[in-house]
């Protein structure tokens, strides 16, 4: 077994869900906990500095001797949350594969200049308090700490309160300018959620940009009444106007090659013989420009509002969460494609755009030196239990991402 094998053996099984094998490790609940206490013993097990910021974030820290530890420093690793039923490889698959780097850059006599760190971001699914990337959005100053703070997760509980009840205080929450001063670069390997690299023949990637992307809440308010006695015509049914708008989201994105999906839905009172009285429903919807997005959004706002008014629904819509697309800096992804071209003996290796949001895109809209490397997955599937990435895939990214350290620490 390789040292990866062995990491990634000891933190595959938390979290995993019995009955539908996915995973559940929501941010500060017990089977994160648990991911995060995996990360601090295998970081101080390899005798780095291990501490959580003011924003839930972990870090571990090399700092070799002779180095400063104010220096900037090159940054690797994911996160280890996951959205309900998620895939093994999201997020997890770029902390192992960040520890197992650093061991064999280091079991190789690397000397480097600066500080290295392990980073594993909080929440960045944003499953249970609904906004993606909280732990770099926090810390880059792109999410307010008072927003943060009164965000309400599935169980009712604030963040605020989830953090608290786990030690972490909440009352530092918010921008870190001396954390940000911290990193010099950071490169962020994740397993590839789509099938580009399944259709190039290759194990791994570079990322060009991340596409615009957002979640919005549509909240539809009609009128509770008896399923059974209630005639169709009396009805104001706000599923009804819901039910048009999710067609309509699948219409807009087809039409113009985006994508759109309600995935989340709560419903009041819930009952099985009542017609609703709110409906509520997450849109995340994301496309290859800001100008598509907006064009798209539009005609499904126009279209719940029109659906609304048709049976005397009301519909609203906000915002919570958006980001503009990300083109990651085009020098360093080259650098970063040539040399793990030559490590693995190519002429080229792929450089590819994705839907996906990360924690990259967070540090790089903040202005640090950021790049993505993928790693291929054979189903093409993410967010879902069917995720995968063979073996050898998994080792040529740690090569990958090892070579990163030789060259730029």
């Amino acid at each position: 077994m390789t040292g990866f094998d062995t990491l990634w053996a000891e933190l595959e099984p938390i979290g995993r869900h019995a009955s539908t094998g996915g995973y559940r490790r929501y941010a500060y609940d017990q089977a994160e906990l648990e991911c995060r206490e995996w990360f601090t013993s295998t970081a101080q097990a390899r005798g780095l500095d291990v501490e959580v910021d003011r924003n839930g974030n972990l870090w571990a820290w090399w700092i070799p001797p002779g180095v400063s530890a104010e220096a900037p420093a090159l940054v690797i690793g994911s996160h280890l949350d996951s959205v309900p039923d998620g895939g093994a490889f999201d997020g997890p698959l770029g902390v192992v594969s960040s520890f197992a780097a650093l061991d064999a850059a280091r079991g190789g006599g690397l000397a480097p200049v600066g500080p290295i760190a392990v980073v594993a971001f909080a929440d960045e699914e944003g499953a249970r308090f609904g906004i993606a990337c909280a732990g770099s959005r926090l810390m880059t100053g792109q999410l307010h700490p008072d927003k943060a703070r009164a965000l309400v997760g599935r169980d009712g509980a604030t963040m605020a309160e989830a953090m608290d009840a786990v030690g972490h205080d909440s009352s530092g929450l918010g921008r870190d300018d001396e954390r940000m001063a911290r990193i010099a670069m950071y490169v962020e390997l994740h397993v590839e959620q789509g099938r580009s690299l399944i259709d190039q023949q290759a194990s791994v990637g570079v990322a060009t940009s991340i596409w615009p992307h957002g979640r919005y809440r549509f909240t539809f308010r009609g009128v509770a009444d008896h399923a059974g006695t209630t005639r169709m015509e009396d009805r104001h049914d706000p599923m009804i106007a819901f039910a048009r708008t999710v067609l309509s989201a699948d219409a807009s994105a087809r039409l113009s090659e985006s994508r759109a999906t309600f995935g989340r839905l709560e419903v009041e009172p819930n009952g099985t013989n009542a017609i609703p009285s709110v409906v509520r429903a997450w849109l995340d919807a994301r496309a290859r420009d800001q100008g598509v997005l907006d064009e798209m959004l539009e005609r499904i706002t126009a279209d719940a509002a029109s659906g609304a008014l048709a049976n005397g629904t009301q519909v609203d819509v906000t915002a919570e969460s958006v980001s503009g697309i990300l083109e990651f800096d085009e020098d360093l992804r080259d650098r970063l494609a040539r040399l793990i071209a030559s490590e693995q003996g190519v002429d080229t290796i792929p450089v590819l755009p994705t839907g996906a949001g990360h924690d990259a895109g967070i540090l790089s809209a903040a202005g640090i030196h950021t790049a993505m490397i993928f790693v291929r997955n054979p189903t093409g599937v993410s967010h879902s239990p069917h995720e995968h990435a063979e073996r050898d895939d998994c080792l040529a990214g740690v090569e990958a991402l090892t070579a990163v350290l030789r060259e730029f620490a």
